[in-house]
């Protein structure tokens, strides 16, 4: 219990000390992956794993999702946690974990433009664009149907590129992540997918002087997406954990916003499946209802 206690005060402080803007760069010195591709960009090397699955036969466009890993990760550790390979195979999509820059040695998300919340001079929004343009070029990819998912700091990132990017995505999810206060001028409805313990103790659930809550990110996504603010709700604990289950739709272009609230859980990616659903599972059935236009 002690070590579990020191790595959850140490993983705060990371994740909390991203907030703060550094100058000192350190790209390649925090992350070793498997398997990865390089792409320069803005003068760094940035890598990224891609997995490209056997069902792909280059003749139909098929959806890319993107899945980004939290503070201090590594692309190719964080994709067996948060692993979408199998959906991948069975539903005919190009997978990609990109590798966050280093800054003080540890790997990072800037989910926000340059300055205030980032950590870091990192231009990541414009390393995701060019990262779409590189694998769409040697790949027939349908650029209507692009996804955005992450875990903690990764979660944020997909919000930020709900914010900013918003041209180049269809629909987000967030694990135990939070969406931060620089607030983009998104150009469509724009379907979001929230998973959230409400025993976190990073990014709180009821949020924090730093972090906003939940709902307070949730709620904002309703008011855009003018859905219905009276959500249905189902509720299953057949894996061992109560998980409530929110759906606010009927929203512009007939896009959702739905919150899976995880009963007791950490600051996760949650291993409790929701009506024989795993997380991965989750988040690929709510984004792929979706493309850039609304519900499909």
């Amino acid at each position: 219990m002690k070590k579990v206690l020191v790595l959850l005060i140490v993983l705060s402080a990371a994740i909390v000390s991203c907030k703060k803007k550094e100058s000192n760069n350190e790209p390649g010195s925090c992350y070793s992956n498997s398997n990865a591709q390089t792409i320069v960009h803005d003068g760094l090397d940035r890598e990224y794993v891609i997995y490209v699955p056997s069902s792909y036969d280059g003749g139909t466009a098929v959806p890319l999702m993107f899945n980004f890993h939290g503070f201090g990760g590594s692309a190719s550790e964080y994709m067996l946690e948060a692993d979408m390979r199998s959906i991948a195979e069975s539903d005919t999509f190009i997978l990609v974990y990109p590798q966050g820059s280093c800054v003080d040695g540890t790997s990072h998300w800037n989910a926000c433009p340059n300055g205030g919340d980032n950590k870091s001079t990192a231009d990541d929004f414009g390393f995701i664009e060019a990262l779409i343009n590189q694998i769409s070029s040697s790949h027939n990819v349908d650029l209507e149907r692009v996804y955005a998912s992450g875990y903690s700091n990764g979660g944020m990132m997909a919000y930020g590129l709900a914010n900013y990017k918003s041209e180049l995505i269809a629909a987000v999810a967030s694990v135990s992540g939070s969406m931060l206060d620089c607030i983009g001028p998104t150009s469509h409805p724009m379907p979001v997918v929230h998973l959230h313990g409400t025993s976190d103790g990073v990014l709180p659930y009821n949020g924090s002087n730093d972090w906003n809550s939940a709902q307070s990110t949730l709620d904002h996504w309703i008011s855009f997406n003018k859905t219905t603010t009276n959500p249905t709700v189902t509720i299953d604990n057949s894996s061992g954990t109560t998980i409530e289950h929110y759906v606010y739709d009927q929203g512009d272009s007939l896009v959702s916003v739905e919150h899976y609230k995880y009963i007791g859980g950490d600051h996760v990616w949650f291993s409790s499946n929701y009506q024989g659903q795993n997380t991965s599972r989750l988040v690929w059935d709510f984004v792929s209802r979706y493309d850039i236009n609304g519900l499909r």
